[in-house]
């Protein structure tokens, strides 16, 4: 075994101390030391006060016992320190962690007592109790955590803090805390695919058929030839049977911009983790990062955006840089719980491009997130709702009205859903693979409809 690299230390020394003022003492005396001193005392002052030499010998035990395990005192604090993962580690993936205490004394620490707090949505082996160990001079000892990531999001390993006893149990240290060692986890990309064509494509290169004619492999006709023309494009069958020459007229290939809205309005059932039920902001986040991945491998520009108060944003950019930025973003996403209003001005129509695929996640919990789709799709932009409420949600049980008034929320949450669907704003559920093929169908033949003037 290797030894570990240099810790922090988790006292400052005493050049610092001494620089800021007067500190308390590391090592500090036990009980068992006082008890001792008391006991050797209390037993030569009876035995000179009494004349009794055996009350003398009965206490020289205790003193010589004392003044042995005293003989070598330690002149350092321990080191502690937390070690964490910090690779990829996507939900119900495992997690290594670990506590390591080094002893920079001469002295062996005869007791260590080492406890940890822990996030709840990582479930490491025996983190919950303290752990006793010993270490010994001028070395190091770690005690492993390993476990699993049950959730997305950034969670913390520690703090965690060390009681050391040494010298017998004569001398303790003072309590050594170190602060917590974030862990970032990944949301796990549920399958998905769309095969459908995007409504518009608007970039130079890419995967997607645009009704744009150029260089590419959909035939989009035969037209007479013209100067500029390539040979190996020339029908000759056409050619032939017209006597004039004619090309094969292509459309061109071209990538397109997606913009994944997240609606972080509110926040609706309860997350059990990556095996549990999902919550709003579980479906939400999951979906986004299934989408980004899709499309990003496809060669196409992604971009997030928050609905809320705060209105963060990624810019549009492809490749897989990309996409390990989104799943880095991703891992902020938190539920707007203050009472400002969103920056309308932030989700305006001159902020999104004409042809730019708008893919809104929201639980259409809040009204004003049905306004915000309204308005994208009366300015043209090329929109689909993917509802994240998941089945069942309910508030809590808080009084008898409680049942009735859930029930008459659905009904008004469902006259919503028909009204945008009346101003064409497409709405599914999300359900993972071919979750957007049937609207994105329906989408991409409104797109390529002809426009009155």
């Amino acid at each position: 075994m290797t030894d570990p690299p240099p810790l922090r230390a988790a006292v400052p020394p005493a050049e610092a101390a001494a620089d800021e003022g007067w500190a308390p003492p590391v090592w500090v005396p036990t009980r068992a030391l006082g008890r001792t001193v008391l006991l050797t005392g209390l037993l030569l002052v009876l035995g000179v006060a009494l004349g009794r030499v055996d009350l003398v010998l009965l206490g020289a035990p205790f003193a010589i016992g004392a003044a042995v395990g005293l003989r070598r005192m330690p002149r350092s604090a321990p080191e502690l320190r937390i070690d964490a993962d910090e690779d990829h580690i996507v939900e119900g993936g495992a997690v290594e962690a670990s506590v390591t205490v080094t002893n920079p004394d001469v002295i062996n620490y005869d007791l260590v007592v080492v406890r940890t707090r822990t996030s709840p949505w990582l479930r490491l082996e025996d983190a919950d109790r303290p752990f006793a160990i010993s270490v010994a001079s001028d070395g190091w000892t770690a005690v492993e955590l390993p476990g699993t990531a049950n959730r997305w999001g950034r969670h913390d390993v520690g703090p965690a803090a060390a009681r050391v006893a040494a010298c017998g149990g004569l001398l303790a240290c003072r309590p050594v805390v170190v602060p917590a060692r974030g862990v970032r986890v990944y949301p796990e990309t549920e399958p998905f695919a769309a095969t459908e064509a995007m409504p518009a494509a608007a970039g130079l290169v890419g995967n997607h058929r645009s009704r744009r004619p150029g260089e590419g492999g959909e035939l989009a006709g035969v037209r007479p030839f013209a100067p500029g023309d390539r040979l190996r494009r020339i029908d000759w069958r056409v050619s032939l049977r017209t006597r004039d020459l004619h090309v094969a007229s292509t459309l061109s290939d071209r990538d397109a911009e997606v913009l994944l809205l997240l609606d972080v309005l509110g926040e609706a059932g309860v997350s059990g983790g990556v095996k549990g039920k999902a919550s709003v902001l579980d479906t939400t986040v999951r979906a986004a990062a299934a989408i980004a991945e899709h499309y990003l491998q496809r060669g196409d520009r992604v971009s997030l955006a928050e609905y809320g108060s705060t209105a963060r944003r990624l810019r549009p950019a492809t490749g897989r840089r990309q996409y390990l930025t989104v799943l880095e973003w991703l891992l902020d996403v938190r539920a707007d719980t203050t009472d400002q209003e969103p920056y309308e001005h932030g989700f305006g129509a001159h902020n999104v491009s004409s042809d730019a695929l708008v893919v809104v996640l929201t639980p259409l919990v809040d009204p004003r997130a049905a306004d915000m789709l309204a308005g994208l799709v009366q300015s043209g932009r090329y929109t689909v709702a993917v509802d994240t409420l998941p089945e069942g949600a309910a508030p809590p049980q808080r009084s008898q009205w409680t049942p009735l008034a859930t029930r008459l929320w659905r009904m008004e949450r469902e006259n919503v859903l028909g009204r945008l669907r009346e101003h064409g704003v497409p709405v599914v559920t999300w359900a993972g693979a071919g979750s957007l093929d049937l609207v994105l169908r329906d989408v991409a033949r409104l797109a390529s409809a002809p426009r009155g003037r």
